[in-house]
């Protein structure tokens, strides 16, 4: 099976933020934006579930055509009860992979992540971005071999940015 093509996370963002979505971006991505010379494959993140964010998180996904990643195939849909669910949702879009978490593996959703998070960009064109202390407590508590891969690089970058 080819692996799925790499996201165009600019792209991604720019869809999300101009339908109003409310959102922070994790992993690979947050450390590519915080800096990190790393390469990633998708657009990871942690949308705000009110029913109204939901539902224009919804209709982006939709007008990006996306469907769910499993290795059926079956061409599955992105609902919202999938989406205001706690649960990982992976999903393929016209613009590439991108992974909608309803919580972190320690199960912090958006609130709870917002006050670890910080601004990217100017005006309409910011986001929210997981700060780099919180991202290194993840990468470290997820503990998969590409977050052990990635820890070396945070931790350096945090330390040239402390400097």
């Amino acid at each position: 099976m080819p692996a799925p093509p790499r996201a165009d996370i600019d792209t991604l963002v720019t869809t999300l933020l101009e339908a109003g979505v409310e959102f922070i971006v994790v992993g690979g991505a947050a450390a590519v934006l915080h800096g990190a010379p790393i390469t990633t494959q998708d657009l990871d993140i942690v949308p705000r579930r009110t029913e109204d964010n939901v539902a224009r998180l919804l209709a982006t996904l939709v007008q990006m055509d996306a469907v769910i990643r499993e290795p059926a195939n079956r061409g599955l849909r992105p609902t919202a009860p999938l989406l205001s669910g706690g649960g990982q949702l992976l999903l393929l879009t016209r613009l590439g992979p991108m992974d909608v978490l309803g919580t972190l593996h320690d199960k912090r959703g958006y609130d709870e992540l917002l006050p670890n998070s910080e601004p990217m960009g100017e005006g309409a064109r910011s986001i929210r971005v997981l700060d780099l202390d919180t991202l290194i407590e993840v990468k470290t508590a997820a503990a998969r071999p590409k977050d052990k891969l990635v820890l070396p690089i945070l931790l350096a970058l945090r330390e040239r940015k402390g400097r």
